[in-house]
């Protein structure tokens, strides 16, 4: 296929509605695919003299935004739990890597909640990793004053589980 040919058919498909065309023969293969920047193209025409690269760039402007708005706020939650007055307390840390869960099973109640009395010994969780359920047993007694993981929450090795006041 000519160039020349090749320009009329990019401005046909450019024309159209089609957001996609492909075509292939013996000798040729061309495939078009317009639908990244269709709706782009739709709002340009509606403004006068806006490109499509400044069209990407505000879209790219305000998802960075929303990104560190969210990154902000998760900082801001952190801090307000590293700053929890816990006194004395003793902190229960995650012994691996993995999936944080407060119960045997969805059905089931909560292993512990805040409030609750434990011993030593006693189950406080399961943290899934590659697999396979590691029941977590309390090193403590005493009574849990704060859990700091929700159900279904990725846990790092040495990541707080829980404040325990007590022993």
């Amino acid at each position: 296929m000519d160039f020349e040919k090749i320009k009329e058919l990019i401005n046909v498909v450019n024309a159209s509605d089609l957001a996609f065309f492909e075509i292939k023969t013996d000798e040729s293969y061309i495939k078009m695919d317009k639908s990244l920047t269709r709706n782009l193209g739709e709002v340009s025409n509606n403004k006068e003299n806006v490109s499509v690269r400044e069209l990407v760039d505000e879209k790219i402007e305000k998802v960075n935004k929303q990104e560190k708005k969210e990154l902000r706020e998760e900082l801001n939650i952190n801090k307000q739990l590293e700053n929890d007055d816990l006194g004395d307390a003793t902190i229960i840390t995650s012994p691996m890597v993995g999936t944080f869960y407060s119960s045997p099973s969805p059905e089931s109640d909560p292993f512990v909640n805040e409030g609750d009395e434990i011993k030593k010994g006693q189950t406080i969780c399961i943290i899934e990793a590659m697999k396979l359920m590691n029941e977590i047993e309390s090193d403590y007694s005493g009574k849990i004053i704060k859990c700091f993981a929700k159900d279904g929450d990725m846990v790092e090795y040495g990541q707080k589980l829980f404040a325990i006041k007590g022993e």
